[in-house]
């Protein structure tokens, strides 16, 4: 079974390896690469798991990623062959091209940021005449404030979470009957679950079946809900559980398309 599903969130792999060193809290001036090589490949396993168009210019990266562990890991003396960017005894970080390369990227995506936040100030100006906003009132009122956004990469990473889960909690032997199931479906299955609860519901409860396939299908479907700003998604902190709730039950919905 094969979903062509085509993510726009994905802003690069450089945005992906910020990512992850943001969330690792490395220093982006002293990048342990095998740690971070690690990390990154295993995201692009879970993309290539889930069946995601994946632009080459990730599996680039990953190559480059490849290339400079290695250069890492050479002896001393073979190094010195092979580098001929050795100067007067100084040898040069093999790391230093990608690290400028991500602080770049970071100086243009935090300007990206401050622009955007003067977009927000400005639309909040008006230059007409004040008007009744008092049928307003009680709907400001009542919103609920927002936990922190949820992006794509926290649902990759609670997804990898979830088949690793999926995988321990699974018998030994088990005989499934096949079954062909849509995203269409399990999204009107996803809001009809909503529907019928008072509050939020955890992440992992919207997977019952241990079946690769439904669990695809599902998460999927979550995905899509989202960009349609249908349900949102919350995480109270880092590597916390993330909790499904309908967009209407929320202030506003939290898209991270």
């Amino acid at each position: 079974m094969h979903y062509n599903v085509k993510l726009d969130t994905f802003e690069g792999p450089l945005d992906l390896l910020l990512h992850l060193i943001n969330t690792l809290e490395i220093d982006i001036y002293d990048i342990p690469v095998a740690q971070i090589t690690e990390q990154y490949l295993l995201y692009i396993h879970t993309m290539k798991e889930l069946k995601l168009d994946l632009a080459s210019e990730y599996l680039v990266m990953a190559a480059t990623l490849l290339a400079i562990k290695s250069k890492m890991l050479l002896p001393k003396q073979e190094e010195e062959l092979f580098d001929e960017g050795l100067e007067n005894g100084f040898e040069e970080d093999p790391r230093n091209e990608l690290v400028e390369r991500l602080i770049e990227y970071k100086k243009f995506k935090e300007a990206a940021l401050d622009l955007k936040g003067f977009e927000e100030e400005r639309s909040l100006i008006y230059t007409k005449a004040p008007s009744d906003l008092s049928e307003f009132q009680k709907e400001a009122i009542t919103q609920r404030a927002l936990a922190p956004s949820v992006s794509l990469y926290d649902m990759l990473a609670a997804f990898q979470k979830l088949m690793r889960r999926k995988r321990l909690q699974k018998p030994l032997a088990t005989k499934i009957a096949r079954q062909e199931i849509s995203i269409e479906k399990r999204m009107d299955d996803i809001l009809a679950l909503l529907s019928g609860k008072a509050g939020a519901i955890d992440f992992y409860d919207l997977f019952p079946s241990p079946e690769k396939e439904y669990i695809v299908v599902t998460f999927l479907a979550v995905l899509e809900l989202m960009k349609r700003n249908e349900i949102i998604a919350e995480q109270a902190e880092n590597f916390g559980g993330i909790q499904i709730i309908p967009a209407r039950k929320g202030a506003a919905a939290v898209g991270y398309y």
